[in-house]
Order: structure tokens, then sequence, then C-alpha cells
């Protein structure tokens, strides 16, 4: 939980989310209490980004990049949006593109849903940069979503 307390408190990333203030380790552990893990119940899904049995230490060595969500789900029209933190010392390294491969996997192949969509900001090129690549097309404009920046929303179809 030391990775999470310190992500969800790292204040450069609240702009892009939906956190506005510190959340102590006691927030945490009732946040992480209160899910089942299941979206349907949830209307959300956190996963963790971990690498197990990496070259970084021990062979049974867990590296921990970030989290990705599955949120604002909707059973009904079979849509989610996606959010996701990668730590800092992890960016640019490729950890965010596979990561929403994976997540698009389960979402479309195993939840059915036709629809994953993602709010980035105009000023967060590299994230704009990753959902591009990962074949998401930009639609709708939100003129001044957030005090910083205006924002556009990337969407992604299932087509099967």
């Amino acid at each position: 939980m030391p990775y999470l307390y310190r992500w969800e408190n790292d204040a450069s990333a609240w702009a892009d989310g939906s956190n506005h203030n510190p959340l102590s380790q006691q927030d945490l552990r009732d946040y992480i209490a209160s899910t089942t893990g299941d979206i349907f119940r949830d209307g959300q899904l956190r996963l963790i980004i971990e690498e197990a049995n990496s070259q970084v230490g021990p062979a049974t060595a867990k590296v921990t990049y970030g989290c990705i969500d599955l949120f604002d789900f909707d059973p009904r029209n079979r849509r989610a949006a996606i959010g996701m933190y990668i730590a800092p010392e992890y960016r640019g390294k490729g950890v965010g593109r596979e990561v929403v491969k994976q997540l698009e996997a389960y979402a479309f192949g195993f939840l059915h849903l036709r629809l994953l969509y993602a709010v980035i900001a105009t000023n967060n090129a590299p994230c704009s940069a990753l959902y591009e690549h990962a074949g998401y097309q930009p639609s709708s404009p939100l003129p001044s979503w957030t005090l910083e920046s205006d924002a556009i929303i990337w969407i992604k179809e299932n087509k099967q």
C-alpha cells in the first residue's frame, strides 16, 4: 500500500484526475475494504500494474509500475472510461501502451464492452500520443474542462 499512498497523493497528477486532496492511509484502507473487485457491483475496477520475476532484484522481486482503472462503467450501454497512473520513474518506457492493450483485451473480450474512452487534457501530449498509438480516435473537445487545460475524449470502439 505504500506505493498507492504515494500515487494518490502525487499532487502533480491531480489536475488530470478526480482526486483534489491528500488521502490518508486510513482512507485507502477503507477504500480497499469496501471494494469487491466486481466491476458490476462497484461500477469501477482498479488494477495494479506490476511485473513479477523482473531483473531488478531477487527472482521473486516485483516491480510495481502504477495502476489502471475502468470506471464510469455502464453495463447497459457497454462502455467504460479508462484512468491510468504510471509512476514517474517508469513513464516513457512503453508500460502504458502495454497495459492499455491488456485492459482492452479484458474489456472487449471478457466484459464485451463496445466502447472505451479516456478524457485527456490537451496539455498532456505523452498521454494523447499513447492513446493515438493504441488506435483511439479524438472525439469530443471539452473546453475549459479543468482550470489548467481543455481536454479531449479519446474513444475506441470494439468492432467485433
